[in-house]
């Protein structure tokens, strides 16, 4: 019992000792630093044109904060309205380096979303007020200096979505925005869809929740806005809807034929109707190649006749590469790939397979926007 009762008040000794020396410790940590008072750069009221969808960035400088027992100071930039007092800031940095060092590296694109906070509105100039805090632990300091930046902020929106659906009455799932149809992204802020849309209404949105953020198209179809919905009227037609989020742009191009072009013949030969889905077919439509002195000749690509603004255009999609060879079990699926290419009788053409010539098909056209853009061709 002896022996375990010294065991024991060995123990409790140790610990107290290690309490006295914490708090000892606790008594010679010294929090006391000095603020950044002198900021360097970027000099008070430059101006700034934001360019987000680049990789521009703005350096924010100051000079070291001291701390009195010379260990690490970290820093944070906050960010104002003009006219703020940094009471309540609409943005607060961490400086580079997790705070270590004394500046920070913004990017034109996060500095356009503290320009949005701050009210700033797109294709309007304005001003930031920007300054520095110190820290050691619970002790903050801010520098006594503050400067500001004149920012040009761009068409478009601070932040654009990363995916996009179309929602609506007018649209080919109508209201239920769990059924919204996705868009095919074809670059950072871009989006597409081939689809029609009937008299109703409609809107872009970023998700198919109703916390999804909202969109609509204005200006006769060729800008976007943030909220709302925009009424379509009249007849159904089919269209390539086209969104710039990046510049707050849309581009609405209606497709009034989609057809076969039969290079040999020098014309679009078969007309092929929407069945829904982004996706156009003929069914049962009879095929023979043309006949040449040397020989029969397969190719084809298809045509897509426009209008927009009031003006016609043709659209082609084609194979990726300038010659090919007819297709044959094995060959890889990319070879139907349809591929936006410049007007031409024969370049670029696909072949049909050796039994399509005589026979009758069902030819599918695909612009999903899930997937690659794409065709078939079955013999019946």
């Amino acid at each position: 019992m002896t022996k375990i009762h010294s065991f024991l008040s060995w123990i409790v000794l140790l610990m107290l000792g290690a309490m006295m020396s914490c708090q000892d410790e606790s008594k010679d940590l010294d929090l006391t630093l000095t603020p950044a008072n002198i900021l360097f750069t970027p000099a008070d009221n430059i101006s700034v044109k934001l360019q987000p969808t680049t990789s521009a960035s703005v350096v924010f400088e100051w000079e070291q904060a001291k701390a009195e027992d010379g260990t690490l100071v970290l820093y944070e930039v906050l960010f104002d309205k003009e006219n703020g007092d940094f009471s309540n800031p609409v943005a607060v940095v961490l400086s580079d380096g997790s705070g270590a060092q004394n500046r920070l590296t913004l990017s034109h694109k996060n500095l356009n979303k503290i320009a949005a906070t701050a009210g700033i509105a797109s294709l309007t100039s304005g001003k930031l007020k920007w300054t520095v805090t110190s820290s050691k632990g619970p002790n903050i300091v801010q520098s006594t200096n503050a400067r500001t930046l004149s920012v040009d902020r761009p068409a478009g929106f601070a932040e654009v979505p990363t995916t996009a659906y179309l929602t609506g009455s007018a649209t080919e799932t109508g209201t239920d925005i769990s059924k919204a149809l996705p868009l095919k992204k074809t670059s950072e802020g871009t989006f597409e869809i081939f689809t029609s849309l009937k008299a109703g209404s409609f809107k872009i949105v970023s998700g198919t929740t109703n916390d999804a953020k909202v969109f609509s198209a204005t200006n006769n179809l060729s800008a976007l806005a943030e909220g709302g919905e925009t009424t379509i009227e009249g007849d159904t037609k089919l269209y390539r809807l086209e969104f710039d989020f990046n510049n707050a742009a849309m581009t609405a191009t209606e497709i009034t034929e989609v057809g076969l072009w039969i290079a040999a013949q020098n014309k679009v030969t078969v007309t092929l109707p929407y069945v829904g889905n982004s996706t156009w077919k003929i069914e049962n439509t009879p095929i023979e190649f043309f006949q040449f002195d040397w020989g029969r000749d397969e190719r084809y690509k298809f045509r897509l006749k426009t209008k927009a603004n009031g003006e016609e255009s043709e659209i082609w999609y084609a194979s990726q590469s300038s010659d090919n060879s007819r297709p044959v079990t094995g060959t890889p699926a990319s070879y139907f790939y349809l591929t936006p290419k410049p007007a031409s009788q024969w370049d670029y053409s696909y072949k049909f397979a050796s039994e399509v010539d005589k026979s009758n098909v069902d030819i599918t056209v695909y612009f999903q926007p899930t997937a690659e853009y794409t065709h078939k061709v079955v013999v019946r």
